[in-house]
């Protein structure tokens, strides 16, 4: 994000009438813009040919575009009351291979309790796969089947990020009327294969986290974009993200900025981007290998993957209107995951 403003001079206007304007004094005006302009508009007393002055991005006219943090440059969560529907486009992509699922989920805030926020989740579309509705077996019976677990109850920390399942014992009760609807609809050796599938899964509590976390939606939703950011309003970070399957997800370092200006639109906007961290390479990856299997002091770390995220929020921070994960690691071709989310309509 671009740390600073211009400001175009205008005729009569002087170091010291700028420097008020944004309620600066002269002097740190003065050094703010000599530290990024050239060696020629450099202001040594007053102004002299400059046409244009560097600006901090802070120093507004309009206070009101400064966006409000807490202590610590902390964006705050503060979901309560939301209630939002999203448009959700999933893309994988695995050398030239390329697939595209979308569908609309709805997401309604529950309570908030002892720092953590609670989330009631619904599909509230078919399932379209490369743009049309699934029709295929395997895939028919794979979104069919995994509507025992919605509606969805989940809670998350303080930052917005996922933790877990909260109405998992339900999951169990609402099976025999889905797999009911299955067979009367369905019959064969495949759908048995996937009633057998889900009835092992809800009936552990470990495979239903197990499943979800692997779900790019709510991975990407509650990502945990809101942080302390600090004096210059970036803060770094380790994420993992379910990209390849591995009991152990990979790591990434990244860096997150927040804009301390809203956007045109009123947005406040967060950014972030970096490479994958890891000790284990390539090859440990195509094995499902949970960890390196070479052992070193200083081990040489594989960067051959990147993150990308960029969120869209309004004042007061409730949930996101939009936000765009971009996560890929490198095996014998890239594998990457972009998922998009919109709002489709205002709270």
């Amino acid at each position: 994000m671009q740390k600073y403003n211009k400001h175009s001079v205008q005729k009569d206007e002087t170091l010291k009438s700028i420097a008020a304007l944004y309620n600066l004094s002269t002097d740190a005006l003065k050094l703010f813009h000599n530290n990024l302009c050239t060696v020629k508009d450099m202001i040594l007393i007053e102004l002299t040919v400059q046409k244009e002055i560097f600006i901090p991005r802070t120093a507004v006219t309009d206070k009101s575009r400064l966006v409000e943090f807490g202590k610590g440059n902390r964006l705050v969560f503060q979901p309560e009351n939301s209630v939002r529907r999203y448009s959700v486009v999933i893309t994988i992509q695995k050398g030239e291979d390329k697939s595209e699922l979308k569908y609309e989920t709805s997401v309604r805030w529950l309570k908030t309790e002892k720092g953590n926020h609670f989330f009631e989740i619904d599909r509230t579309s078919n399932l379209y796969l490369n743009e049309e509705e699934v029709n295929e077996i395997a895939d028919l019976l794979a979104y069919r089947t995994s509507k025992v677990l919605y509606p969805l109850q989940i809670c998350t920390d303080e930052n917005g990020k996922f933790e877990a399942v909260e109405n998992a014992e339900v999951f169990l009760k609402r099976w025999p009327g889905i797999k009911e609807e299955l067979y009367k609809e369905f019959d064969g050796e495949t759908v048995d294969e996937y009633c057998r599938r889900i009835e092992k899964m809800i009936s552990e509590p470990e495979a239903i986290d197990l499943y979800l976390k692997n779900d790019y939606f709510i991975r990407t939703l509650f990502f945990g974009i809101y942080q302390s950011f600090g004096k210059d309003y970036i803060t770094e970070m380790t994420t993992i993200f379910p990209v390849v399957d591995n009991a152990v997800e990979p790591r990434y370092k990244i860096t997150l900025e927040a804009d301390p200006l809203k956007g045109e639109t009123g947005l406040i906007t967060v950014e972030g981007s970096g490479k994958l961290h890891e000790e284990r390479d390539i090859d440990d990856f195509i094995r499902k290998s949970p960890f390196s299997l070479i052992i070193e002091d200083e081990p040489v770390m594989n960067e051959e993957g990147n993150f990308r995220i960029i969120g869209y929020m309004k004042e007061k921070t409730s949930l996101p209107k939009s936000l765009y994960l971009e996560c890929s690691i490198m095996l014998q071709e890239e594998k990457k995951i972009s998922v998009s989310v919109s709002g489709i309509d205002e709270n």
